[in-house]
Order: structure tokens, then C-alpha cells, then sequence
């Protein structure tokens, strides 16, 4: 029996549905990571320690013009439950649903009813009282909602070209959300020059490890919390599973399994962008990093990841002429 080529809405729907996913469950780090650091203490003022966040998600223009000054009460509300914000928790949950909806007959009946349940967690009528009294609470259920869609995903749906786009959503979004929590740290949790190398500046690096679920992994790598061995585990590391390098490598192999291109080769924009990034990293050393500018080099490692998703997009999922459809 013949197997169908995927439909472009249907690759289009589970890439997304992957990504908004990923999504909800990395602003959810986001936020937790920093109620954190405010339990710990971090010197900064209400405003110095939330507006960060928001100018990493890219919405301070908008947070500013709706909500005003950055607080604990604003920036969780705009952040989880604001329907205005395509970036909240609410608005990720509520369009991975919406993808997962139109893709029934692709997915497993588990996937769509945990992704169900994921949404109507968080539009729950206590979600907003949890997140008043018991935050930490409620955005370790999205996490754990999160890792159990990507549990069900892999156990219960074919790994076919559909599950391999999903992946290839899963994977770039996690690629870009560790590359910007590490960026929280250049913004945000050292303040003052004074702290480097203090316990505070110790408990702060250990914030961002445990914000992408990575502090055991790297003490049993590297025992001691050394920034520029934190910037390689989380950049460079080959086997970590958030590593940007790591999601770059498995973000490549779903591609060319969709593709059936050989690795070490391209025939696609896609390929050829992901394959770059993956070499820059491949020979990349921290201290080159450092040296050239953390905060720059993470900027454009940005600028690249929206490109290779550009380009899926209109390698895959955009519509074209028929002349050029029947060419390609």
C-alpha cells in the first residue's frame, strides 16, 4: 500500500502545534525561574527584575503601551493568561489546540486529549487565583503538561513525515528559547558588577540551569559554576537535550528524514540554513564566544533560527503558483 504525501496544512499544523508547545512550556521556565530569583534575592528593584523578561519575548513595545510599568502581577498576566498576547501561555495553548483540532485524523485521539487538558488548565477558573497564591504550582503543571504531550507524541503517533515535523517545530523552539534564557542572565540577574564571582552571582547562574532543567546534568559534567562553562553546556553540548548545538542536530536529522536528503548535504533552503548553523556550532568554542560578545553572538544565533523557520515556511507550507509547484 501506497502511503500518502503529507498535506502542506497538515505539515504546517503539526510544525506549529510542536512549537507552540514548546512555547507555552519555555514562558513558563521564563517566569518561574525568575520568582526564583526573587525568592533568593537578586539586588534588582520590582521593575529591573520582570521588564527583562519581557524585552527577551520580544513585547515591550506592547507591554508598555497596555500595562505600563513591569510588576510581578502585570508581567504574569501578560505572560500566562493575557489573549491578547500571541506569546502568552494562553494564546500558545489555545493555537496548539486549534492546530491539533484540524489534524484529528493525523494525530492520536491521547494527543488531542492532552492538549485539551493543557488549555483548560490554564483558562480554568482558579488558574489565575493559583497563579496568585501557589505560582510556582501552576507553571510546573504546564511543564509537566508539556513533557507528558511530548511523551504521548512519541509513543502513540506513527513516526512517519508528520511526526518528523512536529519534531522539527519541538526542536528549533527549544534551539531559541534556551538561547534567550541565557540571554536573561546577560539583561537581567547581574546588576552590578560587584557580584561576579560572589554566591550571588552563583545562585543566579544556578537559576538558569535550572530554568532549562540542566543544573544535575551540568554538576555531574562539570562540578563547579563557571559562566563560561555554563554558556558552553548550554550552546555547545552535544548530548544535553536543550543545548542549542543538541537541537540543532536532532532538528537536522527530522529534516532530511522528510526530505530523504543525505546528512552532510542540502537540496533546500532549509537544509542549507540549519546545515550552516549546525557547523558554526560544530567548531564553536566558548572562549571565541565570550571574546566576540555573549550577548552578540546570541543575537544573531536569533536572527539565524528565524531564518531556517522562514524558510520551512516557504519551502513546505507556502502556497505557490501551480507552474511553480509542478516545477519543483
Amino acid at each position: 500500500m501506497t502511503r500518502r504525501p503529507l498535506l502542506s496544512r497538515v505539515a504546517d499544523s503539526v510544525y506549529w502545534m510542536g512549537r507552540y508547545i514548546e512555547r507555552a512550556e519555555n514562558v513558563a521556565r521564563f517566569v518561574d525561574v525568575n520568582l526564583h530569583l526573587m525568592l533568593g534575592g537578586s539586588g534588582a528593584s520590582i521593575a529591573e527584575q520582570w521588564s527583562p523578561i519581557i524585552d527577551t519575548t520580544g513585547d515591550s513595545e506592547e507591554f508598555e503601551r497596555r500595562y505600563g510599568e513591569a510588576t510581578r502581577e502585570s508581567v504574569i498576566e501578560f505572560l500566562t493568561f493575557d489573549p491578547e498576547n500571541p506569546n502568552s501561555i494562553l494564546s500558545c495553548l489555545r493555537a496548539a489546540r486549534e492546530n491539533a483540532r484540524t489534524v484529528r485524523d493525523t494525530i492520536s485521539s491521547e494527543m488531542w486529549e492532552q492538549s485539551n487538558k493543557m488549555y483548560l488548565a490554564i483558562t480554568d477558573a482558579g488558574a489565575r487565583d493559583r497563579a496568585a497564591h501557589s505560582a510556582h504550582d501552576l507553571f510546573a503543571s504546564i511543564k509537566l503538561g508539556s513533557h507528558l504531550f511530548q511523551g504521548i507524541t512519541d509513543s502513540t503517533m506513527s513516526h512517519n513525515e508528520a511526526w518528523n515535523f512536529l519534531r522539527l517545530g519541538r526542536m528549533l523552539e527549544r534551539a531559541d528559547k534556551t538561547s534567550r534564557m541565557i540571554d536573561v542572565k546577560y539583561f537581567l540577574l547581574l546588576p552590578k558588577v560587584e557580584d561576579v564571582g560572589t554566591s550571588i552571582d552563583d545562585v543566579q547562574w544556578s537559576a538558569v540551569l535550572k530554568s532549562v532543567s540542566a543544573f544535575e546534568m551540568y554538576r555531574k559534567r562539570f562540578g563547579r559554576i563557571q559562566p563560561d562553562r555554563i554558556a558552553e553546556f548550554l550552546l555547545l553540548d552535544g548530548e544535553f537535550a536543550r543545548s542549542v548545538r543538541h537541537c540543532l542536530v536532532e532538528s537536522g536529522v527530522a529534516l532530511h528524514t522528510i526530505t530523504g536528503t543525505p546528512l552532510g548535504g542540502f537540496t533546500n533552503p532549509p537544509e542549507q540554513h540549519l546545515g550552516q548553523l549546525r557547523a558554526e556550532l560544530n567548531y564553536a568554542s566558548v572562549g571565541d564566544i565570550i571574546a566576540g560578545g555573549l550577548h552578540e553572538f546570541l543575537d544573531a544565533l536569533q536572527t539565524k533560527l528565524n531564518l531556517i523557520d522562514e524558510s520551512v515556511h516557504s519551502t513546505f507550507f507556502a502556497m505557490r503558483p501551480l507552474s511553480d509547484a509542478a516545477s519543483a
